[in-house]
């Protein structure tokens, strides 16, 4: 079976149980039980693999628990970042899953336990809190404790029936890409949340690609509001390991979503040692002012959302929002998130930044961020990309790209939004390999092309009071029909004629009736 045949498969038996056995518990916070059952069975495995080595001869799971040495312990989790005892792995709770009593509480305890290995370790701020949000004695489980058990039981059966295959088979990024897959499904049907939305997986192929443009290497990549952690492992997708040297950074002030970025780091085989994952307001309370600068950086961060901006006065003298001399409008953090991508920004690197359009072209606080970036010239391209993209928004949004290692004065201008540069599919439009290649050549070549890209001088920008706007520089295709006057004319000419001699003959008619 064929890698997408595989994937499609697996996502449409993913998508069945999550349909299955969630009832009537709404969807959207149901979901945390399914994605915390994969992660639960991924970690599972991984470990047994990890302590099997390869070896045939012996199953981990097969183990009594009374055999594992403290160091032995220590060594697993020096290395994988935690421990799961051989009575604890997912396989073994999933053999008595639809008869135990006491499922709910025994995999509560299995949980804090697999946290708890950590303390004391490099790897406790990575595992603390995973499973935060796979509460098993909630009431949203059910109302008994008969209920509750049902409903994970359900959840488990179904998810240790998904044939993953071996790990050591290189499956982990299929079964990634079903993760990310039911999120996606997840949020189609929530929609947006706090002016939050989902990066679809071709989109966040097209900005990994666009921030990591011609870098052979890169010392890390950051995502400022790093959501699930899906545009921060586009990039890892797209190159060999150690091309990024130091690894993955996000920041995520959801705390749901901050659990899930940090094991979806895991489900991609990224070490605990590779990533840092931060809890808290990016804009408020910034991590990672150590690790700056990044050579890539991520991020589409929520679209005008409220902050707040001038009523704290001390902001302007941050070194994030200083240098532009205003601060983003308090109903509008766009370009704060804007401005501290840049800050974090090395000499060498590129930011790509899903933004909202409306930032582009309004006055006030806005225009004079958009003048301090352009008289910098810290601004590569502007893209617009094709409306309905997203899940939950049909906003056609802009992709912003920051350099601070510009070779001229000139900002480029790409208008992929026609019909060439999008597929339409179900109910959303999608970017396939073939327009994400044609965007990354534009970009590359900053080739002028008729209707779809231009690259303008920032004296012509400033002349135009610093709008960015696409449409201001890259004329849209007439697609209206072309119509020859003469030839419209004549038609018109004729038709006018019959109709003098149709009213002749009427009249004529009406006459002979009249007489008679």
């Amino acid at each position: 079976m064929s890698s997408i045949a595989q994937r499609a498969e697996l996502q449409s038996q993913i998508w069945k149980i999550a349909n299955d056995v969630r009832g009537s518990i709404d969807g959207w916070d149901f979901k945390q039980y399914v994605l915390g059952t994969l992660f639960y069975r991924f970690i599972s495995e991984n470990f047994s693999s990890y302590v099997e080595a390869g070896d045939d001869s012996f199953k981990y799971a097969d183990l009594s628990d009374d055999v594992i040495t403290e160091e032995i312990k220590e060594d697993a989790i020096k290395t994988k970042g935690y421990f799961i005892y051989p009575s604890q792995l997912f396989a073994t709770i999933a053999k008595n899953a639809n008869t135990s009593e006491s499922l709910n509480t025994d995999l509560a305890a299995i949980f804090s336990s697999i946290e708890s290995s950590a303390n004391g370790y490099p790897s406790e701020s990575d595992i603390k809190g995973l499973f935060a949000d796979f509460d098993t004695t909630s009431n949203r489980l059910g109302n008994t404790v008969k209920d509750k058990n049902s409903h994970l039981a359900a959840v488990i059966k179904g998810v240790e029936g998904l044939d993953f295959g071996k790990f050591e088979d290189n499956h982990i990024d299929l079964f990634g890409d079903a993760y990310e897959f039911l999120i996606s499904n997840y949020a189609a049907n929530a929609g947006k949340s706090g002016g939050e939305f989902f990066t679809p997986q071709s989109v966040s192929k097209l900005i990994a690609k666009l921030a990591t443009h011609n870098q052979e290497t890169i010392n890390k990549i950051y995502d400022p509001a790093a959501g699930s952690g899906s545009l921060l492992l586009q990039a890892k997708k797209q190159f060999d390991d150690h091309i990024i040297e130091d690894g993955f950074y996000g920041q995520e002030i959801n705390h749901t979503t901050y659990n899930l970025a940090r094991m979806n780091m895991f489900l991609h085989n990224v070490n605990y040692d590779k990533f840092d994952i931060a809890l808290g307001n990016t804009l408020l309370d910034p991590h990672f002012e150590d690790e700056k600068p990044f050579d890539a950086i991520v991020s589409n961060p929520p679209y005008s959302v409220n902050w707040i901006g001038n009523d704290d006065p001390t902001l302007i003298n941050d070194e994030r929002f200083a240098p532009a001399g205003v601060l983003a409008p308090k109903s509008k953090a766009d370009f704060a998130f804007v401005l501290h991508c840049l800050n974090y920004l090395s000499s060498k690197g590129r930011a790509a930044i899903v933004c909202f359009p409306g930032i582009f072209y309004r006055g006030g606080a806005e225009q004079k961020i958009r003048k301090y970036l352009i008289e910098n010239n810290f601004v590569e391209t502007v893209i617009s990309l094709a409306p309905n993209l997203f899940f939950g928004t049909s906003i056609a949004v802009n992709i912003l790209i920051l350099s601070k290692h510009k070779a001229d004065s000139k900002t480029q201008f790409i208008d992929a939004s026609g019909v060439d540069f999008f597929k339409k599919e179900t109910n959303n439009n999608i970017l396939t390999e073939e327009h994400i290649e044609e965007i990354l050549r534009i970009f590359d070549t900053k080739e002028d092309i008729d209707h779809v890209s231009k690259s303008v001088d920032n004296s012509k920008i400033a002349e135009e009071d610093y709008n960015l706007s696409v449409n201001t520089y890259v004329e849209q295709k007439d697609t209206r029909e072309i119509i020859d006057i003469k030839e419209l004319n004549a038609k018109i000419k004729a038709t006018v004629s019959n109709i003098d001699r149709l009213r002749i003959e009427i009249d004529k008619i009406v006459s002979e009736i009249e007489v008679e």
